[in-house]
């Protein structure tokens, strides 16, 4: 028996398309924009970046694998590398003691991508990949990460101080 395909107007059932995602107000979480701000939902994976003329942009991100690598809260850019180098965290490197001590910037092993934007916490990044297949996911150590051509054009507009907010 061939199942029947019945179309929306003959069931009265009518399905919508909703993104999985809320955009944010960036006052609903900051006082003032300042130099631009950044806002990164680790919930719905996505990131909202801010200039300072108020242009807004919609980022797709992955997140870290755990609640428990995910910081929440304010913080901010503090450095910007192109091509960073990468070394493990310290309990990064005792869950994974094979990993290597060090992967220079521009290895396509480098986990890190093309750009990082460095924030006030310790080993706390906002980042591009190499590896595509991680961005909507939860996949990270504890870094937000995008895909290379998009934390580029993050970087080119996010100057050291730009406000960020992780919830």
């Amino acid at each position: 028996m061939t199942p029947q395909i019945l179309r929306a107007e003959e069931t009265g059932v009518v399905r919508r398309n909703i993104s999985s995602f809320v955009l944010h107000n960036w006052r609903d979480h900051f006082d003032r924009l300042g130099k631009g701000l950044i806002i990164s939902d680790t919930v719905t994976k996505v990131l909202q970046h801010w200039t300072e003329n108020e242009e807004m942009r919609i980022y797709p991100t992955s997140v870290p694998l755990t609640d428990e690598l995910t910081k929440r809260g304010y913080t901010e850019v503090v450095e910007k590398r192109e091509n960073p180098g990468w070394a493990p965290t310290p309990s990064m490197r005792e869950r994974n003691p094979e990993w290597p001590a060090y992967v220079p910037g521009g290895d396509p092993s480098n986990p890190l991508g093309t750009r990082a934007l460095y924030l006030s916490w310790q080993y706390y990044r906002i980042h591009g990949t190499q590896d595509t297949r991680k961005i909507g996911r939860r996949s990270s150590n504890g870094c937000i990460g995008l895909y290379n051509e998009h934390i580029e054009e993050v970087f080119d507009r996010t100057p050291v101080g730009t406000q960020v907010k992780l919830i």
